[in-house]
């Protein structure tokens, strides 16, 4: 069981989330794509989108920081470990609650504005209840336990673990003695990269970058214009009949 968990599923959903994202690039590219709802409704969503955002950004930065960077480097550096300890917590709490709140907002904007819940399909639904699930695992962990609790050193064992996963030689026995709810959003973690490819979240790869550096687009007001004269068909059909004939 123990290498079920945590060798098998992980590099299943590893394989899901490379090859379901190629799969959807090839089958659906009209798909990929946030599926904006802005223009059914945009008063929520100026809240709860900026939150969330920034929230995930922080989570996923923190997450990166406790996974990759391994403890050895952090004390070669000289930042001792109540220092790290201290900015992890403090940090995953207030990108967390961050995020808690953008997400509770952008939930109930699916579901109590009726315009935008008629667009939300079960895809959708079933990203939200992955993501809630996972943040309510992650929060349990970080406030629960590091900032109430007595505290849970995942440095030394779900961090060498998660490593091991891409070093293609998974020490699956630090998994074993971890508290259960880090076991939860671990594995958790590892279910929603294998959902990622199947919903909206894929618009991520597609991120905007050329708009760094393109030209600036001037739109100039049409105040003071002349108003455009509305041709009748038939007028408009002879000039380009008309158009035709000279290209011809």
């Amino acid at each position: 069981m123990s290498t079920f968990t945590w060798i098998v599923v992980p590099y299943a959903c590893l394989a899901v989330f490379v090859l379901g994202h190629v799969w959807r690039w090839r089958k659906d590219q009209f798909g990929w794509t946030t599926h904006t709802s802005q223009l059914l409704e945009s008063r929520i969503l100026r809240w709860g989108s900026p939150l969330f955002h920034l929230g995930a950004f922080g989570v996923i930065a923190g997450h990166a920081m406790g996974l990759l960077v391994p403890a050895s480097l952090t004390s070669a550096l000289g930042i001792p470990e109540s220092l790290y300890h201290a900015t992890a917590v403090w940090g995953g709490t207030i990108t967390g609650v961050m995020l808690v709140v953008g997400l509770v907002l952008l939930i109930a904007r699916r579901f109590v504005k009726g315009r935008v819940r008629r667009t939300t399909t079960t895809m959708d639904r079933v990203l939200y209840v992955a993501l809630a699930a996972m943040v309510i695992l992650g929060m349990t962990a970080t406030v629960g336990t590091n900032l109430l609790g007595d505290g849970y050193d995942y440095r030394e064992t779900i961090a060498v673990w998660f490593r091991s996963v891409f070093w293609f030689s998974p020490q699956s026995h630090l998994m074993i003695e971890a508290p259960l709810v880090y076991q939860l959003h671990a594995i958790g973690g590892f279910l929603f990269l294998a959902l990622w490819p199947f919903t909206r979240l894929v618009h991520v790869w597609s991120a905007p970058l050329a708009y760094l550096w393109r030209p600036y687009v001037v739109y100039r007001a049409r105040r003071g214009a002349p108003p455009v004269p509305v041709l009748p068909p038939a007028v408009v059909r002879d000039r380009a009949v008309a158009e035709r004939r000279s290209h011809a």
